[in-house]
């Protein structure tokens, strides 16, 4: 037996597992004398081995234990700086992220920047799927539904117009300035990497309560617009553009409202099980951990359902936090919503704080800038212009589209002007995670680059990340306070009338609740919040209540559970 599996194990593959299975068999004394045998047969020594492990252990524990105190280091001083004109969570973190990867490059003498070594499985599957279902379960429905339109102008129809127009101008520019070896399906990848927008910053700095139309637009379009750029970029991967014919186009297009439609109907009806689910069971009668259990983990499986099936997993886990917030969590307990509330809220920060942190750092890899350090300048040309890109791209549907949205628009409270056509423009120019993972996912081999073109392609990617997060992002605040002028005085009113912090009002049981807390606001935003109109909404709202609270729950429904609070319980809010 031992004689065959010695034989078996002769390729290189399989002698990682072999190694394993022995260092399990050493460790249950009846069968240790088998782990000896092979290896002495094996001619590899033992102890040695277990040395290595110990030592790889020992230094993933240091780089976890690092990692960790960095995140929190970032945590403490965007509190510290929360007021400051110009900081933000995500410049700090990305400050913080380059300072330690000075000193760590100093450490190393030159040779690492980095704690981790970034995985684009790392941010799809473990960082991306918190950050958007906490946005869905977050979002004022009656707001984003309200201007569902013209969310998917922006979002959809809005990232296709600027996907072309970087794809086209990269093509015929970076082909005179050769930069290495590139094919068409590398060029419209540029396109949709720099398509993706990150509109955290001006997220940090805008109010759904304060200005809720632009919150919602600037929200909304940059939850469609990070599905179009991904949907975007996976059908360019699984099409040979090598042979491109008339209906090519055709099928991307039909290729995307399909994975549109379908993710969007996943993700529903994931939603609805886990509400359907929790309202017949009754979790809280036993315990209220497994009804949070429930809907974490059916929040996840729908992410996960969605990569399964090669679908938009950005748009299935965003309708499923959408769908959650609206019925599942009416079903639970009181102090299951609390909880939850808070549990997906600290997911998703610290995710986002992960992914500026680490951005930051491996800004200075040293592999990709020696790879590109014989052309300096031809680094810079393409970085600055693909941020020249960048700009025009968005500015070529924010304008054009908001001039459609508002001909469909009676009243002038619903019409986006121009200075919030501005802020909007503003709001998508920097780009942040999703572009970094898809340049990787695009260029790179297991994080290693070594062809000059790919090398250039990843550090311009990093550069325009970087230079548009630090430099748009500290000028979001100024910018923002002077097209928004009423912003400042309207949130220095909200200060005086409410006194209670923020995070125990709003988004704890407000978010995402629309109109459940009746916090004072002036009257003329109370007007545009509360004004009945027989549109859409007013029949969804007939439908909701006749046809879909009596079977999957929602607002209004009580848990049979002794002790159970109802939720006049939480009116008095």
């Amino acid at each position: 037996m031992f004689e065959s599996l010695i034989c078996y194990n002769q390729g290189e593959a399989l002698k990682e597992d072999l190694i394993i299975a022995v260092v399990i068999l050493s460790c249950y004394p009846p069968l240790a004398w088998i782990a000896e045998y092979c290896t002495l047969i094996m001619g590899f020594d033992f102890g040695s081995i277990l040395g290595n492990l110990a030592t790889a252990d020992y230094a993933s524990v240091v780089s976890i234990n690092l990692f960790v105190t960095l995140l929190c280091a970032c945590i403490v001083i965007g509190h510290l700086l929360e007021e400051n004109r110009w900081m933000n969570e995500s410049t700090t973190a990305i400050a913080i992220g380059l300072c330690t990867g000075v000193v760590i490059l100093l450490i190393s003498g030159g040779k690492n920047s980095r704690i981790l070594v970034f995985s684009e499985d790392l941010f799809f599957i473990y960082l991306l799927p918190p950050i958007i279902f906490n946005a869905g379960f977050q979002v004022k429905k009656k707001q984003f539904f309200r201007n569902f339109m013209t969310i998917m102008l922006f979002g959809a129809v809005g990232t296709l117009i600027s996907f072309t127009i970087i794809s086209i101008a990269a093509t015929a520019i970076f082909k005179k300035m050769d930069i290495g070896t590139l094919e068409i399906g590398d060029y419209l990848a540029i396109g949709a990497i720099f398509s993706a927008t990150d509109s955290v910053c001006t997220l940090q700095v805008l109010n759904q309560d304060e200005t809720p139309l632009l919150y919602s637009l600037v929200f909304g379009e940059g939850v469609v617009n990070d599905a179009t750029s991904v949907v975007l970029f996976n059908a360019i991967q699984s099409y040979d553009l090598n042979n491109i014919s008339s209906t090519t186009g055709l099928q991307l297009v039909g290729n995307f409202l399909y994975l549109f439609t379908v993710s969007t109907l996943l993700g529903v009806f994931a939603g609805l099980l886990s509400a359907y689910i929790i309202k017949k069971l009754y979790f809280g009668r036993h315990s209220t951990d497994r009804e949070i259990a429930v809907m974490v983990l059916m929040a996840y499986q729908s992410y996960m359902l969605a990569e399964l099936f090669d679908l938009s997993a950005i748009l299935t886990v965003f309708f499923c936090g959408i769908v959650m917030s609206h019925y599942t969590w009416h079903n639970v307990t009181e102090s299951s919503r609390v909880t939850t509330k808070h549990v997906f809220a600290t997911m998703s920060f610290i995710a986002e704080i992960f992914i500026f942190l680490y951005v930051g750092m491996d800004a200075l890899d040293i592999e990709k800038w020696r790879v590109v350090s014989s052309s300096p300048g031809k680094s810079v040309g393409v970085s600055s212009i693909l941020l020249g890109l960048v700009l025009v791209g968005r500015a070529a549907f924010v304008f054009p589209l908001s001039f459609l949205s508002n001909l469909t628009k009676k009243s002038q409270n619903e019409k986006i002007h121009f200075k919030q056509q501005v802020t909007i423009w503003w709001a998508g120019l920097m780009r942040g995670a999703v572009s970094v993972a898809l340049a990787y996912k695009q260029f790179t081999l297991s994080g290693h680059t070594v062809q000059r073109g790919n090398a250039i392609m990843i550090t311009s990617t990093i550069t325009v990340v970087l230079f548009s997060t630090v430099v748009f992002g500290l000028m979001t605040k100024p910018i923002v306070r002077l097209m928004l002028p009423s912003v400042h005085h309207l949130s220095r009113a909200l200060s005086t009338e409410i006194s209670t912090p923020k995070s125990f009002t709003v988004p704890l049981l407000g978010s995402g609740q629309d109109s459940e807390i009746d916090i004072p606001r002036p009257t003329s935003l109370r007007m545009l919040l509360a004004a009945p109109s027989r549109n859409v909404h007013h029949y969804w709202r007939k439908f909701d209540d006749a046809f879909m609270r009596p079977v999957f729950g929602g607002r209004g429904f009580v848990p049979f559970v002794p002790g159970s609070p109802t939720e006049r319980s939480v009116h008095p809010w």
